[in-house]
């Protein structure tokens, strides 16, 4: 079995290319890529542009990157002897910030940003195709994805607490859905072995327990083995802060608060049932130890 990632110089792509058999990497940089797909069984898009925290990216930049990269892509795969794509795209394209409920597949979308936005419009793009009545087309939505040589929001926890500064935010209580990478993988490989299982459509991924903020302070304490203390700053003087760092160079701002403190919880019941999946390799409190661990070097 041929297995092509399109995009995978980042660090999904890179954990994927290490744990896949017959895997390889392609860059929609390099010529003739849609030549080298032609006689593959599984194409995987990773192409896209995520979040830009420096606020350089324009509309169009995350247009061209999520909607018209992903056009050619499947292009590439109608035209290939691939019988299976494998479209990673985002719970942002379902919902960015906050939701009471487990979302599912069926719920009504309510992207806000342009990423969010880009990669919804992606999706529906990709479902209005009509595909040969040989080839599959499976969009995943996972939420935030971590793992050893993640750089985004946990390492950014574990800088602050491993420094003994005080963890702010414990006057919020929430719980959120995360995804392991060795999760993540795991998924891939039971889509691919399991292609005749499943119906083309979106399908969410997700650990199988949500966790809360808190969860994840008490895992980093006990990897640093340090008793940092908690603050419970009031919540109305924390969400000022968060409207100054809207507008200063500071750590803190609306959006990132948000996501730190607010209810977003994925169901992975649809493709968990689909592919007959019981248990995931781990759970969302393993993962998260694996992952926090890695940014002392242990593991």
């Amino acid at each position: 079995m041929k297995i092509s990632v399109l995009g995978s110089s980042g660090f999904i792509g890179e954990n994927l290319l290490s744990g896949l058999l017959r895997a390889r990497g392609l860059s929609l940089r390099q010529k003739n890529w849609q030549g080298n797909v032609l006689d593959n069984d599984v194409l995987i898009n990773l192409v896209g542009k995520a979040h830009d925290h420096k606020g350089k990216a324009t509309e169009q930049d995350y247009y061209h990157a999520n909607v018209e990269l992903a056009k050619e892509v499947f292009h590439a795969f109608v035209a290939s002897s691939a019988t299976l794509l494998i479209h990673v795209s985002s719970l942002a394209s379902l919902e960015e910030f906050e939701s009471s409920t487990p979302l599912t597949e069926a719920d009504e979308c309510h992207p806000v940003s342009w990423y969010g936005q880009s990669k919804r419009a992606a999706e529906e793009w990709l479902l209005a195709q009509k595909l040969p009545s040989d080839k599959k087309l499976i969009i995943l939505r996972p939420p935030m994805v971590h793992g050893p040589g993640d750089k985004g929001n946990l390492g950014l926890l574990y800088k602050l607490i491993s420094k003994g500064i005080p963890y702010p935010l414990a006057s919020f209580n929430n719980s959120r859905s995360f995804i392991s990478i060795d999760n993540f993988c795991y998924y891939i490989e039971q889509i691919i072995a399991k292609e005749a299982q499943l119906e083309s459509g979106i399908y969410h991924i997700a650990d199988d327990e949500p966790v809360s903020t808190k969860e994840i302070i008490d895992i980093i304490k006990k990897v640093i083995a340090k008793n940092v203390s908690n603050l419970a700053l009031p919540r109305i003087l924390v969400k000022g802060m968060a409207k100054i760092g809207d507008v200063l160079p500071i750590p803190l701002n609306t959006k990132r608060l948000k996501k730190m403190t607010s209810d977003l919880q994925v169901s992975n019941a649809k493709i968990k049932a689909a592919l007959s999946i019981d248990k995931l390799p781990l759970s969302a409190k393993e993962g998260l130890e694996k992952t926090i661990r890695s940014f002392s070097g242990s593991q």
